[in-house]
């Protein structure tokens, strides 16, 4: 029997109806002959356990419980468990699989998708055939591509070893600093929970290190001057250069007096000479097409969404309406070979929508932009529009202002450059010299595609001038202008700064290595760790700012440097590419993190928190913080004023459902 497993039920419908397995139930599909079957997770459907079910006593929120390292309990291995919300898909897969000799990865084609299907196998110790399905898209032409060129497993397999390695890494820091900085939080008064995460702690700490940039800010005022200038063919304004001597190391100029004494020398010559004339026609390429991370961005700014809320909705453009290749692409490039492809997409797009046809004389599709690049291509191309002709009707309004966003950047690339006339002219007026600049749009190109808050620019047209020609000086103007500080971070800006984390890194090394990474986080998850933030009360919408809570800034403060630094984080994710591809191994990772996770513990136990000014629990005889202490039978709160005033409270503990684990042989 062969198995085609997918991640989720609507890519297992879409896979079953090429292969025309029609029967079954909401669980399987299978072919009338019984040969091939199609079955589908519902994402993951093992999680890694909970501490007690290594360890009774792990259960207990202890500092003597710390670090909790699963390769030093009995088994010495480390252990998943059933989801309970989807153990009955878990027990249709795992029959299916043990009944299979030929199981085809039909997941997503990241290291999570390989993960999904992988840990499965592994627990149904399967020893059969194993294929790869590779999909970027959903529609029936690139299904069939797909079947017809099934990778072999072991090609894809060390893509599960890294999906393992982010799993089990985020787990031993979670489990072991979350406990720790709770516990000394609550050894303080404070009675919530101090949640800290390998990705999450460090977008906090961007979070809140803006906040605290913003907060200790101090405006200067700074001063520029400008001329009014006329010359045969009309007026303009020029600035003046500022002279190297009065101007600080951001090229800002402090001191009113030094330009009023400038405009006084100026004012003298009553005409300024032009002294230089460039022209350049620049031509524009247009912008590449999406990824996750941009598209996210960009739907942030124009329309307000949210980072989750275009996932969503780009999952839906890819899974239910078949419009639009795999969303969850870091990679804003296309590849060569899908170039021949272009005539029948933009066949189907022109079709779907009228509103498209005036682009039909200009459309040039024998037209390479710099998007056709094999060398930047990663595990998946950027995001496109298919070769479906999709009916737009059917789409909700948010899902149709995504879809429009990326179909317009499609057709972008065979459109005309963008072709923009640039003016710079210089002026002498006695001993300084006065410049400006100027553009004018000769040819919008793939700018008629895009709006003007798209294109964001503003354009200046001078006046034409010749070299020596004599302008006059109408007048001299001394503006003052304030430094303001940086802006709060949106959700869209927060995402662009987790991707180019190594703007936030001073030492040069780090930063050039983080050029080569993805940053904080993955294309698949940053909306969720932004999410848990807000979940967790970290941070807070105020308008379309995001800024960090009380309980944030607090977190942040207390933890060490290389718990929220992004260089950290984004080497770790590095690491993890190295899995991937076959450059490091799971057991090497795992080893060092344990290593790294024990000696932390062990410092920051010494040192304890400071939890600042943010609530605690108080006791309610005399007002004074109630502590978590340990008696005889377990941990209770006690009143810090002990022994003038004996209040003492139950510690409330939770129990979790009792479920069988299964351990992973690697």
């Amino acid at each position: 029997m062969k198995l085609f497993l997918c991640e989720k039920p609507s890519q297992g419908r879409d896979i079953a109806r090429i292969l025309q397995a029609t029967k079954g139930d909401k669980t399987y599909k299978m072919t009338a002959d019984g040969h091939v079957y199609v079955t589908w997770a519902i994402g993951h459907l093992v999680e890694q356990c909970s501490p007690e079910m290594y360890n009774e006593e792990w259960k207990f929120w202890t500092l003597e419980n710390l670090p909790i390292l699963p390769s030093r309990c009995v088994s010495g291995q480390w252990q998943v468990v059933p989801k309970e919300e989807t153990k009955k898909q878990y027990n249709v897969v795992m029959q299916l699989i043990k009944k299979a000799q030929h199981v085809v990865i039909a997941t997503d084609i990241d290291r999570e998708g390989e993960t999904i299907a992988r840990e499965l196998l592994e627990l149904a110790n399967f020893k059969g055939q194993v294929s790869r399905l590779w999909l970027s898209a959903l529609d029936d032409t690139s299904i069939r591509k797909g079947l017809a060129n099934l990778k072999k497993g072991e090609e894809t397999l060390p893509l599960y070893y890294a999906g393992l390695a982010r799993s089990r890494a985020d787990w031993l820091v979670g489990m072991n600093f979350s406990r720790l900085f709770t516990l000394l939080a609550q050894q303080k008064g404070f009675q919530g929970v101090m949640s800290v995460g390998r990705v999450q702690s460090p977008t906090l700490a961007l979070v809140v290190n803006r906040d605290n940039e913003i907060k200790n800010f101090t405006p200067k005022n700074h001063y520029k001057l400008v001329g009014m200038f006329s010359s045969n063919d009309g007026q303009f304004t020029a600035g003046v250069v500022m002279p190297k001597e009065i101007i600080n190391e951001d090229g800002l100029c402090l001191e009113k007096q030094a330009l009023v004494t400038i405009a006084s020398r100026v004012q003298q010559q009553n005409t300024a000479t032009v002294i230089g004339i460039e022209k350049k026609r620049k031509k524009e390429n247009p912008p590449l097409v999406f990824n996750l991370s941009t598209l996210q961005a960009d739907c942030n700014r124009l329309f307000g969404f949210g980072a989750q809320q275009v996932l969503d909705i780009a999952q839906s453009l890819y899974e239910k309406h078949k419009a639009t290749t795999y969303p969850r692409s870091d990679c804003p490039y296309l590849p060569i070979e899908q170039f021949s492809e272009a005539p029948k997409i933009v066949a189907a797009l022109l079709a779907s929508d009228t509103i498209l046809h005036p682009l039909q004389n200009v459309l040039n599709l024998q037209q390479k932009s710099r998007v056709w690049d094999n060398s930047k291509i990663t595990a998946h191309h950027g995001i496109i529009p298919t070769i479906k002709q999709v009916d737009i009707s059917l789409m909700t309004k948010e899902e149709f202002q995504v879809y429009d966003l990326i179909r317009r950047h499609y057709l972008a690339q065979f459109l005309p450059f963008c072709e923009v006339d640039q003016t710079d002219i210089t002026l002498r007026a006695g001993d300084y010299t006065f410049a400006t600049k100027g553009k004018v749009t000769i040819n919008p190109g793939w700018k008629i595609l895009l709006s003007r808050k798209e294109n964001n620019e503003d354009e200046t047209t001078l006046p034409k001038v010749v070299m020596n020609e004599q302008v006059v000086i109408n007048s001299l103007d001394i503006k003052q202008l304030t430094t303001t500080p940086p802006p709060h971070f949106t959700e869209g800006t927060l995402l662009t700064a987790m991707v180019n984390a190594g703007r936030f890194v001073k030492d040069e090394r780090l930063k050039k290595q983080l050029k080569e990474t993805e940053g904080l986080g993955t294309e698949a998850t940053r909306a969720n760790l932004i999410q848990n933030l807000f979940d967790k009360k970290f941070i807070k919408k105020q308008g379309k700012s995001i800024i960090a809570t009380p309980e944030g800034h607090t977190l942040i403060a207390n933890l060490p440097l290389v718990l929220k630094d992004p260089a950290t984080t984004a080497l770790w994710e590095q690491a993890l590419n190295q899995i991937a591809e076959g450059h490091l191994t799971l057991q090497d990772f795992m080893r060092k993190q344990e290593e790294f996770i024990s000696m932390l513990v062990t410092q920051i136990t010494k040192q304890g928190v400071n939890i600042g000014n943010i609530n605690i629990k108080k006791c309610p005889k005399c007002g004074a913080a109630l502590i978590k202490r340990n008696g005889k039978n377990g941990e209770f709160w006690g009143c810090r004023g002990y022994p003038t005033c004996t209040y003492i409270e139950n510690v409330s503990v939770k129990k979790s459902k009792k479920r069988t684990a299964r351990t992973s042989v690697v």
